[in-house]
Formats: C-alpha cells, sequence, structure tokens
C-alpha cells in the first residue's frame, strides 16, 4: 500500500512538468550559478531587519538550500554539520526531534521568527525541503526572542512565492531502500499574486532495523502584492510522518564498554515490530505582511498556528539503574526493557509585530528603530503509560513482546508500572526596542532592550509568573578596508518551574554574553570572522543540603538557586567563494562548558569541532555542466560524568567524509550525495546514565531533476 501510495503521488507530482515548461525551451539552460557567500548576505534574524553580516556585531551563520543539499542534508540538524561553534546530531541522527548544541547548550528552533518547538516528543520534525536557508544566530538572543536562546538559535526561513516562473521536480533513490519525489514549483498567477507548492513523497527505512522515515509534506503558499508598498504572504503547512525511534538507547556494556557475548549491531532494534511508532500530524498556518506607510516607516506583522497530534510508542533496556552491570543474568544477556507510549497533543498561536523607523539625526548619522511586541501561548497534553518487560538483547523474541493491544500500557496490562497525565499551557508576552545606528557608513551600533512576562499552568494550577528585563548592546566598525572588529554584550532570560527547598518560587535563570571579535570581508564574496566569547548562566538550580533555619538540628534537603554555568571559547568561520566559481566553507570552534566549582565539561560537549568543505561548477560542453563538492567534519571526543563514573567516561572523536558529484543537462540533473562516504563506525555519545548512541552510517543517494 506504502508503495503504491507512492507510486500514485510520484506520477502527481511530474504531471505539472510539460505544463510548465516552456514549449520552445530548447535551447541549453546557461549552469547555475555557485551560491554566493560572504558579506553581501543579509539576515533578517539577527536583528529582525534585514541587515548585512558585516553590519551586524556577533557571528551569524546562513546555509543556503543549495548548499545544505550538496551537503546531503536530510533533516535540519544536518543542515548544520558544516557550521562554527555547533555540534550537530550530538545524540546522533533522531528520527524524532532535530538536535544542536550551539556553544555547548542546546538551542531553540524558530520558523520565521516564531519559535515552533515546545515541550519534549509533541511534534514531528521539520522538514529542510521546505527552507530556502537556515540562519543560525551564537549568544543569547533573549531582546529579541524572549526567554531562553543562551547559546543561540536557529532560524528556519520558509520557501515563499516569487513573481517569476521557476521550480523543480525530482526524484530519489538511496541507501535504506530510500525512495522519493520532490517539487518545488511558484510563479505569478495575476500581476499582484504569486504562488507556490512544496511538496515531499517517501518511502524509507532508516540505519535502524523496523524503524520507518515515511513522510508526506505539502506546503501551499500565496503572496499579495497590490502595491509596491503592501505585501501580504500565507503559507500553509499539511505533514504526516510515519516512523519510529532511530535512538535505541543501548546500553554501554555491550556497545562502548565490553560485553562477553560482543559488541551489540548498530542496527539493533529492541522494541515491539509493528507497536513501535513514531507517528505524527502536523497543521500549520503562517501570515506575514509588510506595509511601508513611507520610504521611512513600515509595519511588519506575523502570526502563526500549528496543530499538532503524535503517537510515540518506544522500548528502551533499563541500563540506568546499574550502568556498570544493567544484565539480570551471569551470562549478561537478560535486561530489563521498558515500554513507553505517550499519545501527546501540542497548539501553539505565536505572533510578532513591530514597526520599522528609518531616520537620521545628522548628515552621517543613521538611525533603524525597531518597537515592537510578540506573544505566544502554547498547550500540551499527553497521556502516557510505562511497563517493564525483560529481554535477551542478544536474541530479542519479538513475538513475546506484549502489543498492549495496539496502544500505550495501562492497569492491567503485562508489567505495568504507571501512568502520567500531562496538561500544560505557558504564555509569553514580550516589548522589545531597538536602535540600529550606522555612522559615516562605517560603523554600526546596535542598542536593544526587551520586557517579558512568562506564565505557565498545569491542569489549571500556576507552575510559574515569571518576569524579567534583558538587554543587548553590540558595536562593530570598518577600521580599514575590509577589517571590521566588533564587540557585543548580550542577555537572556529562562524561567523555572518548582521552589527551592525553603519553599520559595524558583526566580528566572538568567544569561549574559561577552564577545570581541573581528570580521575580514577583502571582497563582497569572502568573509571570515574570528571571535571570542565568555557566557555565564546564574541562578542554576542545584542540589543542596543546608540545616533549618528555625531549626539547626533539622536538614532541609533540595535544590537552591546558587549554581552558575560558564561557556567560553573562540570560533573561526570562512565563507568565501573564489575566482573560478570555488565555494569553500571552513570552521573550527573550541569551547569549555561547565556548571561552576566541578572542573568538569557538560555531558556530551566537545571542546573541539572543525570542517571544511568545498565545492566547484564545471563546463563539460556547451550544454553540459558538472558540480563536485566534498568536505570533511571533525567532531572531538567529549565526556559524561555520574554516580558511576566519577572519572567520566569518553565517548572518543570521530572524522567523516561527505561528497556530492552533479552533472547537469539542459533542464536535467542527476546528482549524487554521500555522507560519511568511508562508512565509520562510531558512537556520537554515550553517558554515565548508561547509554549509547549510534553515529550516522553512510547514507548513499541518487537525485534526477528537471529544472525550470
Amino acid at each position: 500500500m506504502q508503495l503504491l501510495k507512492f507510486s500514485i503521488l510520484s506520477a502527481t507530482m511530474l504531471a505539472p512538468v510539460a505544463a510548465l515548461a516552456n514549449e520552445n525551451a530548447v535551447e541549453a539552460e546557461q549552469p547555475r550559478d555557485i551560491v554566493v557567500s560572504g558579506a553581501k548576505q543579509e539576515s533578517a534574524s539577527a536583528t529582525k531587519t534585514d541587515t548585512p553580516l558585516i553590519e551586524v556585531p556577533q557571528p551569524v551563520t546562513i546555509i543556503e538550500d543549495e548548499v545544505f543539499e550538496a551537503q546531503g542534508a536530510i533533516s535540519v540538524s544536518d543542515t548544520l554539520n558544516y557550521v562554527a561553534g555547533v555540534t550537530a546530531n550530538p545524540y546522533g541522527p533522531d528520527s524524532r526531534v532535530d538536535g544542536a548544541l550551539v556553544r555547548g547548550i542546546s538551542a531553540l528552533q524558530f520558523r520565521d521568527g516564531m519559535r515552533d518547538i515546545f515541550s519534549f516528543y509533541a511534534s514531528i520534525r521539520a522538514d529542510p525541503y521546505n527552507f530556502d536557508r537556515i540562519e543560525i544566530i551564537r549568544g543569547p538572543a533573549s531582546v529579541l526572542f524572549g526567554q531562553g536562546s543562551l547559546g543561540g538559535i536557529i532560524n528556519m526561513v520558509s520557501k515563499t512565492p516569487q513573481f517569476e516562473t521557476g521550480g523543480e521536480v525530482s526524484l530519489r533513490y538511496g541507501s535504506f531502500d530510500r525512495k522519493e519525489a520532490l517539487a518545488d514549483i511558484t510563479g505569478p498567477i495575476t500581476d499582484n499574486l504569486a504562488g507556490r507548492v512544496v511538496a515531499r513523497v517517501r518511502d524509507s527505512g532508516t540505519q535502524t532495523d523496523n524503524v520507518p522515515d515515511d513522510r508526506v509534506l505539502f506546503s501551499p503558499s500565496l503572496t499579495f502584492a497590490p502595491t509596491d508598498a503592501t505585501q501580504v504572504t500565507l503559507i500553509g503547512l499539511y505533514q504526516e510522518d510515519d516512523g519510529g525511534s532511530t535512538s535505541q538507547f543501548l546500553p554501554l556494556v555491550g556497545t562502548i564498554l565490553p560485553n562477553p557475548n560482543g559488541q551489540l549491531g548498530n542496527d539493533l532494534f529492541i522494541g515491539k515490530p509493528g507497536w513501535d511508532r513514531y507517528d505524527g500530524r502536523l497543521l500549520q498556518g503562517t501570515v506575514i505582511a509588510s506595509h511601508a506607510f513611507s520610504p521611512d516607516l513600515t509595519l511588519n506583522a506575523k502570526a502563526r498556528y500549528i496543530d499538532s497530534d503524535l503517537d510515540y510508542f518506544t522500548h528502551y533496556p533499563n541500563s540506568y539503574s546499574n550502568p556498570l552491570d544493567p544484565y539480570l543474568d551471569e551470562e549478561q544477556r537478560l535486561i530489563s526493557n521498558y515500554a513507553s507510549g505517550s499519545l501527546a497533543n501540542m497548539e501553539i498561536f505565536s505572533t510578532d509585530n513591530n514597526l520599522q523607523y528609518d531616520f537620521r539625526t545628522g548628515d552621517a548619522v543613521e538611525h533603524t528603530l525597531l518597537a515592537g511586541v510578540d506573544y505566544s501561548w502554547n498547550r500540551v497534553r499527553k497521556d502516557s503509560g510505562y511497563a517493564l518487560e525483560p529481554i535477551d538483547i542478544y536474541d530479542i523474541d519479538y513475538d513475546a513482546l506484549s502489543d498492549y493491544g495496539g496502544s500505550i500500557p495501562i492497569t492491567g496490562d503485562p508489567g505495568f508500572l504507571y501512568s502520567v497525565l500531562e496538561d500544560t499551557k505557558q504564555t509569553q508576552i514580550g516589548l522589545y526596542l531597538q536602535d540600529q545606528i550606522r555612522l559615516w557608513d562605517r560603523v554600526s551600533v546596535v542598542l536593544g532592550v526587551r520586557r517579558d512576562e512568562a506564565r505557565s499552568t498545569s491542569f489549571g494550577e500556576e507552575v510559574y509568573d515569571q518576569g524579567a528585563t534583558t538587554f543587548r548592546a553590540g558595536v562593530i566598525g570598518e577600521v580599514v578596508t575590509g577589517v571590521s572588529p566588533f564587540f557585543s554584550y548580550t542577555e537572556s532570560f529562562e524561567p523555572i518551574s518548582g521552589a527551592d527547598l525553603y519553599g520559595d518560587p524558583f526566580v528566572p535563570k538568567t544569561g549574559r554574553q561577552f564577545e570581541a571579535g573581528v570580521k575580514l570581508h577583502p571582497t563582497d564574496r569572502i568573509l571570515v570572522t574570528a571571535t571570542a566569547y565568555h557566557i555565564k548562566e546564574a541562578n542554576r538550580p542545584i542540589a543542596a543540603v543546608v540545616p533549618s533555619p528555625d531549626d539547626p538540628d533539622i536538614v532541609l534537603n533540595g535544590q537552591l538557586q546558587i549554581g552558575s554555568l560558564t561557556s567560553k571559547g573562540v570560533e573561526f568561520e570562512a565563507n568565501a567563494t573564489l575566482p573560478g566559481e570555488l565555494l569553500l566553507i571552513a570552521n573550527a570552534s573550541y569551547n569549555e562548558a561547565e556548571v561552576e566549582d566541578t572542573g568538569q565539561q557538560l555531558d556530551n560537549v566537545p571542546k573541539f569541532n572543525a570542517s571544511l568543505w568545498a565545492m566547484k561548477d564545471f563546463r563539460l560542453s556547451g550544454e553540459t555542466t558538472a558540480r563536485l563538492g566534498a568536505g570533511v567534519r571533525h567532531v572531538g571526543k567529549n565526556k559524561s560524568y555520574g554516580p558511576a563514573f566519577p572519572d567520566g567516561i569518553t565517548t572518543p572523536g570521530f572524522t567523516l567524509v561527505d561528497a556530492v558529484a552533479e552533472v547537469s543537462w539542459r533542464n536535467w540533473s542527476l546528482a549524487v550525495n554521500a555522507t560519511n562516504l568511508l562508512g565509520k563506525d562510531y558512537y556520537s555519545a554515550c553517558l554515565a546514565r548508561g547509554d549509547c548512541f549510534m553515529g550516522s552510517e553512510r547514507n548513499v543517494f541518487g537525485t534526477v531533476s528537471y529544472r525550470f
């Protein structure tokens, strides 16, 4: 049935080609220009205004879709493989969520400047094919985006309609029996109305046995531009995933640590085939509007509603009770196996509205003043059940595992442990003010302030009601042609639920960063950034045991907000398009991230990462061109600490090679992508709590495309 559905949808998606192709298109298509990286790129995320990167006093990375597709990205996490200061897929390829560490800290995910992920395992992953580019803003970003964002944010910029006809239709086949059809078609409908359709249909397996990665995505959009001063874009999205968890949480003893029965296979599946799943349905509606009252005054407004339903059924072994010996028998084969089932629904409403006013306070002083308000509301409801059954992890009898009637474990089911209900609501409203000052067309100053109020309830009972004021200041100036040093100070805040051991509600965690660096831009097609930063987070809850202030003989046991986290390091990033249309991307970063007074690096945070990507176009004949690209990326070793490993357990570093080869003839192209080309076996992370995460296996796929 899946194959039939795939075939029908593939044929449907290919049908528009003949209609859209120009009847007279017999001339050879000009070769695609390689994407230009460098100082001319603009980011709308770093300042919420379209600002060239060389005028932003902090490092910002933009990955165009042409680049991350050439690099073989099949998830949003994969698009970050060649970004300084970022560890992509820190827990290996995860079919449930997109993960990335930015400066050692988990990054928040935004879509078109509005956050679209709340809670864990309540939604499905975004699709990189749906985005024109991915932007990474490193460092705290609360002044513009609200709570969280201590290490940085990831902003995905949606594809929107263009008033020029164009697009592509593609078929793909690759590793793990991956079969896909893709389409991206845009163009004018009337003089002031343009449309776009982005679609993807996938029937695929994964590197983990019995875990599919099937997807249907359909994203239509319209842009209405009645005048040069007004534009309204509507973006719809329907996405349905039928998948599972590629993360199997295999025990340390049998993966990175020896087991007399040998090493557990990287593709081992420990669940119940047909019961384990990560199936979700996602509906989104977005409106983005702008109106220029005059050349100097513009209103920007956007809003999004998301409705997501998810069934998450999975198994994972109990390696946590005793990480050094989790097995139930002397032969070290039998292990307790958790069954976890969750039915989740997530609703999100977000809006961000601002006025941009451009004015001068002198012949050489230009201002871009931004005043705005944003609001978000989300509700997450879950019904979860848990059970426990033993398995022989080296010879699993899948038929013997319970299927719990096809739903979550409930009272009376074999091995039932407990169930959990969740109904959480969160709201946040923020007021922000920013002034970008351009002096003598050489120096840029950014000043910002924001006030937030955040509230959370659980089943109607207040969890927290907290507010915070955050600031931002930065300066960058071109002291000599092509050399722009910068300095910035930024802040963040994050509300915390709960109370300390005295019963006082937690106050928000706060973070601040000092950063200094230089941007070198000898031409518009080259941008080299070198930077050093120091981030400190305060009000971090840590375990504490203290005498009661009322009676010294009574000991209070709980948490106090006396901890702090420090992340400091240096980063180097170079993006250049050199003569001969050679694209080079080079990165290196060193990061020390630790909780104060422990002397220990944060779990699963490597200190050193580096990467290099090169890509070049060649003309083979008058009608035929080729593109070759290759990259190497290194992720340093990381450590994890816990009671079983007070001195830490080390996950070795690894180095991977990726490549792309593409031949284009007229409107047609054939591309072959390979990630982990050399097929290196490695672990992304092995944690002291007891489990290991497999790294990405070799993935090769070929794509036939028709572009017009």
